[in-house]
């Protein structure tokens, strides 16, 4: 049972967690061409992967909970805690400002002019809080990655 668990975990991560810190790339593009309605659907995308990522979360305490007592691995373990609270970090930083920030952009790109919002530069139409927040949460999770694997 603890292989299934592992990988589904696994797996979990890749196909969910994966587009959480994708999308928003995608959505900059768009930013860039000025379609809002991409930016809009991008947005509901990437708050509804980065609500499904609780289920990649359950899926590791369900695999930690069964792990191999000789491992000694437990919630405590510093590995598993800080991988643990980036991830929280990463799934904060998406849901509250990540997400916010692209339906600003494509409620804004709907009232503008496209060439005026399309550019990255200028106004402030988003495209930062965009690039830094998904920035963030892709490092953020790229680290807890290289934990899970290095196991320090």
């Amino acid at each position: 049972m603890s292989t299934i668990l592992n990988v589904l975990h696994v797996v979990g991560a890749v196909f969910i967690i994966g587009p959480m810190a994708i999308l928003p790339m995608s959505a900059m593009r768009s930013l860039r061409a000025g379609r809002a309605s991409e930016v809009a659907a991008l947005a509901k995308s990437t708050q509804v992967f980065s609500l499904l990522s609780l289920v990649v979360a359950v899926l590791g305490f369900g695999a930690l909970g069964m792990s191999d007592p000789a491992d000694h691995f437990s919630f405590t373990t510093p590995w598993i805690l800080i991988s643990v609270i980036m991830y929280a970090v990463a799934l904060l930083v998406s849901l509250f400002q990540v997400v916010p920030a692209m339906r600003r952009a494509s409620a804004q790109l709907r009232v503008s002019s496209p060439s005026a919002a399309a550019t990255p530069t200028g106004s402030d139409n988003g495209y930062a809080a965009i690039a830094a927040g998904s920035g963030i949460v892709s490092l953020l999770l790229v680290v807890v990655v290289v934990l899970m694997v290095w196991k320090p």
